[in-house]
């Protein structure tokens, strides 16, 4: 139990917290905006609730997320080493060994392949299940070649509103495939607004990313011209939330999301105001404020916003 603690500590479990709430967003849009039937496109059908279908997006979450973190952190254990600011994490500090965390990787990878069986008779989940898999793992490499790795994580978490919308919709997807616009752009907003915040985050590294020669943004353009391209990823997620409730236009379902959502557009953007005021390129002491405090409160009050909208 004490090495299964440490392991969830690693993973940092609770910022599952982050992509989570985006695909609970997915799921109750999928349920309550009728979809397209298949012998006609103008005539609609509402998506049933299932339980075992809620429970499935969560284990998926939590398996693919978790299989994510361990494997970065088996991949970064020297790189971590080497860092002041991460030499205390668990493997370069020894209290979990490569061998223990490589295992609990193999279990979350097949138990995020096990858990889209539930959501059979739709395949697309199964089939999509490892490439998905391979796409996230990919991550832990990306900073060794390219500075657009926060964009890559950004991706990453894109791929949980998209993920949820194909195994609750699949059967509509096949032949109405614009059926998806409306997750596409959930998707976006999660895509811009984690690699702002990333890069945010990453710009704690600066000094050693560049004597390490990792890429990134902050490395690349210095932290004042990190934080300027974290802003401009951030105006491009408030503009996918303005254009989330007209995607019907586009032939994708009618949100008909209102004055509540629109409010709540206008709230995250003062959030990421606030999140950028706290963070100045000479001081950036306040960064874990913006990371952790302003961001869980985006992601989980954006699912209750479109939430309520929906039901009302």
């Amino acid at each position: 139990m004490k090495q299964l603690r440490q392991i969830l500590e690693m993973i940092r479990f609770s910022h599952t917290l982050f992509a989570l709430p985006f695909a609970f967003m997915s799921a109750v849009m999928c349920w309550l905006v009728p979809a397209a039937t298949a012998s006609d496109l103008n005539t609609t059908e509402s998506i049933p609730f299932r339980f075992f279908h809620l429970v499935g997006i969560v284990l998926c979450m939590v398996f693919a997320r978790s299989a994510a973190m361990a494997f970065n952190r088996i991949v970064d254990r020297r790189i971590d080493a080497e860092n002041p600011r991460t030499s205390q994490r668990h493997i370069p500090a020894g209290k979990l060994s490569v061998k223990s965390v490589t295992w609990f990787t193999v279990i979350n990878c097949a138990g995020f392949v096990a858990s889209t069986l539930m959501f059979l008779p739709n395949k697309l989940p199964i089939i999509l299940s490892v490439p998905v898999l391979l796409f996230l793992l990919i991550y832990s490499y990306t900073k060794r070649f390219t500075s657009l790795a926060h964009f890559y994580l950004g991706m990453s978490l894109m791929l949980a509103p998209i993920s949820t919308w194909i195994a609750l919709r699949g059967h509509v997807l096949m032949y109405h495939p614009a059926d998806i616009l409306p997750a596409v752009l959930v998707g976006i907003i999660v895509m811009t607004w984690v690699a702002g915040f990333d890069i945010i985050y990453a710009c704690q590294d600066f000094e050693f990313d560049k004597e390490a020669k990792l890429r990134s943004i902050p490395s690349r353009f210095g932290i004042k011209g990190a934080l300027r391209i974290a802003a401009f990823s951030h105006v491009l997620m408030v503009a996918a939330l303005v254009a989330l409730p007209f995607s019907h236009h586009w032939m994708g379902p009618d949100l008909q999301l209102g004055a509540i959502y629109h409010t709540a557009a206008a709230a995250v953007a003062l959030l990421l105001l606030y999140e950028h005021w706290l963070v100045k390129p000479d001081d950036l002491t306040r960064v874990n404020i913006a990371f952790f405090q302003v961001n869980i409160v985006i992601s989980v009050g954006l699912f209750l916003i479109v939430s309520v909208d929906l039901l009302l």
